[in-house]
């Protein structure tokens, strides 16, 4: 699979090593997605956080450091958390590949995000 237009159109600003990963990820998940959010403006940070979509105004998708994909099945965007996982497995094995170290945000304790997947903070700082 590849990305649809709509797509590559989110990825821009995006880290070009973050959007090699979610290119190769499409080519290889056994799960067909979509990039729902790539780069983001402080003001529309603040309407996530507001709704509760988000817990900081210090996202990485302010710095083009973080995308958040969507499922799709069925030509539907699917939330099911084993969806997610699937797609976790694809961008780990995509961002192996091409040696860029990545955090899916479905790992987290405190606030699991499974469609947000971000640049290791450790390699590529803000």
């Amino acid at each position: 699979m590849t990305l649809d237009a709509r797509s590559i159109s989110r990825l821009k600003g995006v880290n070009p090593h973050l959007v090699a990963v979610v290119q190769r990820a499409a080519e290889i998940s056994p799960v067909k997605f979509i990039v729902t959010e790539g780069l983001r403006t402080k003001e529309r940070q603040a309407q996530l956080k507001a709704a509760g979509a988000s817990t900081t105004m210090n996202s990485r998708h302010l710095t083009g450091h973080a995308v958040d994909l969507a499922a799709v099945v069925d030509g539907e965007v699917r939330w099911d958390w084993p969806l997610y996982h699937k797609l976790a497995a694809a961008m780990q094995k995509a961002a192996n590949e091409l040696e860029v170290p990545i955090v899916w945000g479905g790992s987290w304790k405190s606030f699991p995000d499974g469609p947000h997947f971000e640049l290791d903070r450790r390699t590529y700082p803000a």
